[in-house]
């Protein structure tokens, strides 16, 4: 069974650019099941709105985007009569390659796919059983997958494409979340080579926060793997396996897995490679296989983790696709699978072109995790897989519950700790990020040169001071992202120690503030700093901080531990010699009153502290430079 959930990419078909469809050779019959929407323009006969009715202005449409809408049949379902897996993962590889493909102007190649969270089960209506509680229905035969794909950014040769899967009821015109993931797609010449790519500007504020944050994205992928051998370089290498049961434990051997598969031209795509979503479906297969043989019953998939293609194959390339129970967990399993080609029968030399791994989970009547049995692992190999399945079950939840929730429902102290460092930073960088990118600021005060917005929004006040300094962007921003230098013009720091160096880009330090909390005791913060330099032109140099917690920093009684949950600076060059310095703050509770107090004209806090701050950024400027 499939359940919906997270994956992102987005797009939408069109029949503008004259380069070849990224379509894998059998898409007529893929376009007769369904259908794709170009951008959208003035149809010849088209209705226009009625005299006198109020015209709302629609928001511009990126160029890249793409819609497909795909009718469920028969013949892509599985034994359950519930929509295979393996047939979504292919329309959302097709609409992304579109995607992408639309901003490069040339062909295009599936690099990766981030992880993907299935939350609502695909399926059959359930009729319940008397007494049963309700279950919930989901795609079946006759309703509609809707997909849709933009590029989020363009980087060099790659670019980050936005994937949003949803289902329609046609008969009660419901409609459903499925999921929601992130591709990454390389441009190629006709010879194979890189192609640079050109510059995407967005234009909605959504689409701002998607190309601001897809740069905090692309890092944490880049750093995936060394978190994953930093976590297991730090725990107990037999732990687990002292812990648990072997005796009544599956052997992992006996779900292995192991099929071939010839790849013949309807496999594949307008290069001749083999078409991305063909492959994952196939992976999707064995994986599913070796699930059932554990738990001899049919499981649903939870989720997947990072596709990662390592290179490509061919029409007439054999893939050889593996896949076993690495670990079972209580309620849940996790299935490692990977594709490896070879070119003829008697070749002795194989491929890995691609692997991943995929949870599942086996569900009883009333839709509820059951029990698993416990999984044996192999000596050697399969203990590495064992345990690294433990980790990668540590990181999904740190990046599901740190990265993926919404900023309302972050606790504002996150405990800090080595195994989820990238994800917090992550969480810390794309916060300021979002809400530098919002539209609805508006102008409270101005002062001279420094200008104070606000921006009200649910339950938060927000507020923004900016000014133009005559100094290098790269120069504000080193002295203003060490915390130990904030006192000299920032009278509400009385000090701030440096307690750890995470790595170059993150710091963590113990504030102490001169104000005093309702309980007349001095207020004290442990805070992350993370910085970042542009990742391209236009990009701002950023410091965001925010509250972790740190066994070795407990609040103590002589202090009333503050918290903040977003706030830091960004800094654009507007020329060689001039930035433009904003700082952000996303007002706690305890800090409410004071920054009314300033938005109301009551006060000039605000506007002095930051006149402060550009005279320490002049007066240090010399000085940093004989330093450099």
């Amino acid at each position: 069974m499939l359940r919906a959930g997270r994956a992102q990419v987005s797009g939408r078909f069109s029949s503008e650019p004259a380069f070849t469809s990224p379509l894998p050779a059998n898409a007529q019959l893929l376009l007769a099941e369904g259908s794709t929407s170009p951008p959208r323009a003035q149809e010849p006969g088209e209705l226009e709105e009625a005299p006198g009715a109020m015209a709302s202005p629609s928001p511009p449409r990126n160029p890249t985007e793409v819609q497909m809408s795909q009718l469920v049949l028969p013949c892509h379902t599985n034994h359950r009569n519930e929509l295979s897996t393996g047939q979504l993962l292919k329309w959302i590889d097709t609409a992304a390659c579109l995607s992408a493909e639309r901003h490069a102007g040339c062909p295009c190649v599936t690099a990766s796919m981030d992880d993907i969270y299935f939350e609502h089960t695909i399926s059959q209506p359930y009729i319940n059983a008397p007494g049963q509680q309700d279950r919930k229905s989901g795609v079946c035969v006759g309703q509609v997958v809707n997909i849709k794909a933009k590029v989020n950014r363009a980087f060099n040769s790659s670019m980050e494409v936005g994937i949003q899967v949803s289902y329609e009821d046609l008969c009660s015109g419901k409609h459903c979340s499925i999921c929601k993931a992130y591709a990454t797609f390389v441009a190629q010449d006709p010879s194979g080579g890189k192609v640079k790519l050109k510059l995407l500007t967005p234009q909605t504020e959504e689409e701002k926060i998607e190309h601001s944050i897809a740069a905090e994205r692309r890092r944490m992928r880049l750093v995936h793997k060394d978190t994953l051998k930093d976590l297991l370089t730090r725990s107990p290498r037999e732990t687990e396996l002292e812990t648990r049961d072997g005796s009544a434990a599956v052997p992992a051997e006996k779900t292995r897995v192991e099929s071939v598969e010839l790849v013949l031209p309807p496999h594949a795509n307008h290069q001749g490679n083999t078409f991305g979503g063909q492959i994952m479906a196939w992976m999707e297969n064995v994986a599913t296989i070796a699930a059932s043989r554990l738990c001899h019953a049919h499981p649903t998939l939870r989720a997947i983790e990072m596709f990662h293609f390592r290179g490509p194959s061919q029409v007439g390339d054999r893939l050889v696709l593996k896949a076993i129970v690495n670990n079972a967990f209580k309620n849940s399993m996790e299935v490692g699978v990977c594709a490896e080609a070879y070119g003829q029968e008697m070749s002795v030399s194989r491929r890995h072109i691609n692997s991943a791994f995929m949870t599942f989970e086996v569900l009883d009547l009333e839709g509820r995790p059951r029990t698993l049995p416990m999984v044996a692992p192999e000596p050697g190999d399969g203990e590495r897989r064992y345990r690294e399945a433990s980790a990668r079950k540590k990181i999904r939840l740190d990046r599901k519950y740190v990265v993926s929730c919404k900023q309302t429902e972050v606790p504002l102290s996150v405990p800090w700790d080595q195994s989820n460092k990238v994800y917090l930073s992550y969480n810390n960088v794309s916060a300021l990020k979002m809400l530098v990118a919002k539209a609805n600021w508006a102008l409270a005060r101005e002062k001279e040169k420094v200008r104070m917005y606000t921006l009200e929004e649910d339950k938060f006040l927000s507020f923004r001071i900016e000014m133009s300094v005559c100094i290098a962007a790269g120069q504000a921003f080193s002295l203003l992202s060490d915390l130990r230098r904030r006192h000299e013009w920032d009278s509400h720091y009385a000090s701030a120690e440096l307690v750890q160096q995470v790595d170059n880009d993150d710091m963590i330090y113990h504030v102490v503030s001169q104000t005093l909390s309702c309980e007349n005791k001095p207020q004290d913060f442990v805070i992350l700093a993370s910085r970042r330099k542009p990742c391209s032109k236009g990009d701002p140099y950023v410091v965001a901080f925010r509250s972790v917690t740190l066994p070795t920093h407990p609040a103590s009684a002589g202090f009333t531990r503050g918290e903040t949950l977003c706030s830091g600076f960004c800094i654009w060059p507007e020329s060689e010699e001039i930035s433009k310095v904003a700082y952000y703050n996303q007002a706690t509770p305890g800090y409410l009153n004071y920054v009314t107090t300033n938005v109301a004209g009551l006060s000039s806090n605000f506007c002095a502290t930051f006149e402060a701050c550009e005279k320490f950024l002049l007066k240090n400027k010399e000085h940093l430079i004989v330093q450099l």
